[in-house]
């Protein structure tokens, strides 16, 4: 009787009865999973043990978080240091493409957005063309700690205002909202304390501001909004456009204006124009109406 109750608790003949758990489960059935999960669940999973931490190296799951055009990306981004010339990783580079990327120069970045491997970009003031920018009298480029590019464009006072940019890139394929980051006031530093001066600012509850945004296949979008927030960073939402290939550049045309020369206006801070996912969530955003 005990010699049959061995034999049943050892198992099927031939299958070792040592001890399971998940580092025993096939490398490749982890990283079929971790197909289907988001980045930040990948690296998590990668803690528990050496199986899993091995499959979320694997080039075939990072190539399913990375967009189609990655390669013209990688290229776009600059400061990548591959001076031994070896092979990336698809890991390393979609790490690479996550992280703060200068796009052109100093005035304009980009990076990947981890959830959908779409781009986020930031276009910098001094990437403008700014009506009046030569002129002390109406703007300055003051330096600021609030700005990812530790400059802003400050207006004191002018008639006619005008801020127009564009950018041609190719978009992964997707949904992409637009956005002005402005800033009603001069904020500095007292004694360690933030303090917003609202000397300079006026003439904005008379006429909105409008705003218009346009692409090189046809796509249009308009709207207007009163400044009337001083004292914080405030995102006006211009409008969305879709990048239907990234394989093809998407030209982007976008301004903000307020032409109304019966009064002057003042007190305004540009930081940049940002360009993110649609449903990207972000600091507070300003309810304009669209046209």
């Amino acid at each position: 009787m005990g010699a049959g109750m061995s034999s049943s608790d050892s198992g099927p003949e031939g299958v070792s009865g040592g001890p399971t758990g998940l580092g025993t489960l096939p490398e490749g059935c982890v990283a079929e999973i971790m197909l289907r999960l988001e980045p930040a669940e990948i690296c998590r999973l990668a803690r528990l043990c050496r199986t899993f931490c091995g499959a979320a190296s694997a080039d075939l799951v990072w190539e399913t978080k990375l967009p189609r055009n990655y390669r013209y990306l990688l290229g776009k981004a600059s400061g990548v240091d591959n001076s031994e010339g070896r092979r990336l990783s698809k890991k390393e580079i979609f790490a690479l493409l996550c992280r703060r990327n200068a796009l052109g120069g100093a005035n304009m970045e980009f990076c990947l957005e981890k959830k959908r491997g779409l781009i986020c970009m930031w276009i910098s003031s001094k990437a403008l063309s700014i009506t009046g920018i030569g002129d002390r009298r109406y703007w300055n480029f003051i330096p600021t700690a609030e700005s990812r590019f530790r400059t802003v464009a400050y207006l004191h006072q002018i008639w006619w205002l005008e801020v127009r940019g564009e950018v041609e890139f190719c978009f992964p394929e997707g949904t992409y909202s637009l956005y002005f980051r402005l800033h009603l006031g001069r904020a500095t530093k007292r004694l360690g304390r933030r303090v917003c001066s609202p000397e300079h600012v006026h003439g904005w509850d008379v006429k909105p501001v409008r705003f218009t945004l346009s692409t090189s296949d046809g796509q249009l979008a308009q709207s207007k909004c009163y400044l009337d927030e001083p004292g914080s960073w405030i995102h006006y939402h211009v409008g969305d456009f879709v990048s239907r290939s990234s394989d093809a550049p998407t030209g982007v045309k976008f301004s903000m204006t307020q032409i109304d020369c019966t009064h002057t206006k003042g007190g305004l801070c540009v930081d940049s124009v940002l360009i993110w996912p649609q449903g990207f969530v972000g600091p507070p955003t300003a309810s304009c109406s669209f046209l």
